[in-house]
């Protein structure tokens, strides 16, 4: 059997007004989702344990098996792994995020700018090298570090450090004064100062003064968050007798596989945004499962990107491309290969375009073995409301693979 698990991050999301109440899912065109859902089993399950925040560390971990109330241990540090940051078991980490703030010129505390873009405009990784490069003097205990990244997302390391600082994620706070959310706790004022004298390094600095000449927002700011200490993830293959191999473009999922054990595949042109190689993703899917692998986790950012951009439009967009150049190539390649197969689709949380940040809801899955001989159930679509209206709420990532891979 070949496992299949597409993973449409932030997917999920809530009724629009101007979609006539309707979800950017139930709005796309997505033939091959619903096609799944007409021959399949289709129902919701809550990634998110209660308690938790809905990011997509805990989420993801979720759906590939790993409890989080036994595994999680901080985003951040999945993320150091995937960058090749090496810490030992004392040492703590946050993500350190490139955002952009009110830019507004004047004697304006920090404290009172608005946090506008979380990404920067998915700043490019060549800028940031530079603008970190022009940071790091702030960084003035011995130890600490910071390391590039990809794009907006980076990392800071304390050596030896404590846990205990109480940061927000930026995606959480978009539009609005940050003061009321600056980090508290144990590292909350030598950090909160490290944020401030970024801004007063990059808000002249020649990249952002570039960018700004080209329409795009300057990331004027470092950000910290997502504290935590060196993970200890179970092996994938010991805990599902299965080779696994994750096809992703962002350091977190690539985190979790190398921590899992699973092999990690690169895709030409991928880039954990809007714009993205989607045929590529699913390609390298099918090539692995015919190089031997039995689970392929494929992980796509757009939806989640584009919810946190409040754009339903371009959510609605990249729903319908996932559809057409991920999943219904997916399909056709697995039924050539002539192996009996399973294919699951879900997010991981929901990011509702309303509120621009992730939620912790239950989502919608659906899942098809080439072995359901049931008959075909008409007119059943894969959206929310149908989802919902099947009567199934599974409790938990866990429960989920485990009832697709029959374990």
């Amino acid at each position: 059997m070949k496992y299949v698990v597409i993973l449409c991050d932030g997917m999920a999301d809530w009724q629009i007004p101007e979609l006539e109440n309707q979800t950017p899912l139930a709005v796309s065109h997505t033939p091959h989702m619903d096609g799944l859902a007409r021959r399949g089993k289709m129902g919701m399950v809550k990634t998110v344990p209660e308690g938790m925040n809905p990011g997509s560390d805990v989420a993801n971990l979720s759906v590939l098996g790993y409890d989080p109330f036994v595994y999680y241990s901080g985003r951040s540090p999945l993320e150091a792994v995937s960058i090749g940051v090496t810490m030992s078991s004392d040492d703590v980490s946050f993500r350190c995020n490139l955002v952009t703030l009110d830019p507004t010129e004047g004697e304006i505390p920090y404290e009172a700018r608005t946090i506008l873009d979380h990404s920067s405009d998915e700043i490019t990784t060549e800028e940031a090298a530079q603008l970190l490069a022009a940071v790091k003097p702030i960084l003035k205990e011995a130890g600490d570090g910071l390391h590039l990244g990809v794009s907006y997302r980076h990392c800071y390391l304390k050596e030896g450090g404590q846990l205990g600082t109480d940061c927000t994620p930026p995606h959480d706070i978009l539009g609005k004064t940050i003061g009321s959310y600056l980090p508290k706790g144990t590292y909350g004022a030598q950090i909160t100062q490290m944020m401030k004298d970024s801004y007063d390094i990059l808000k002249d600095h020649p990249v952002n003064q570039a960018r700004m000449a080209r329409g795009l927002k300057p990331a004027n700011s470092c950000w910290f968050w997502g504290e935590g200490r060196k993970p200890n993830l179970a092996p994938f293959h010991e805990l599902y007798g299965l080779a696994g191999a994750v096809v992703c473009a962002v350091d977190l999922i690539r985190g979790i596989a190398l921590c899992a054990g699973m092999e990690h595949i690169a895709v030409e042109g991928a880039t954990g945004a809007i714009h993205t190689n989607f045929y590529g993703k699913g390609q390298a899917a099918l090539q692995a499962l015919a190089n031997g692998k039995d689970f392929v986790f494929v992980h796509i950012e757009s939806p989640d990107e584009c919810g946190h951009k409040g754009d339903a439009q371009a959510k609605i967009d990249s729903i319908a491309t996932i559809d057409e150049k991920v999943i219904g190539p997916v399909l056709a390649g697995l039924e050539e290969m002539g192996e009996a197969f399973s294919i699951l689709v879900l997010p991981d949380h929901p990011t509702p375009v309303a509120i621009r940040t992730h939620t912790a809801e239950s989502v919608p899955f659906v899942y098809y073995r080439s072995s359901m001989k049931e008959g075909v159930l008409q007119n059943r679509v894969f959206t929310e409301e149908a989802a919902k209206a099947t009567g199934l709420v599974l409790t938990g990532g866990p429960a989920l693979l485990g009832e697709f891979l029959e374990k």
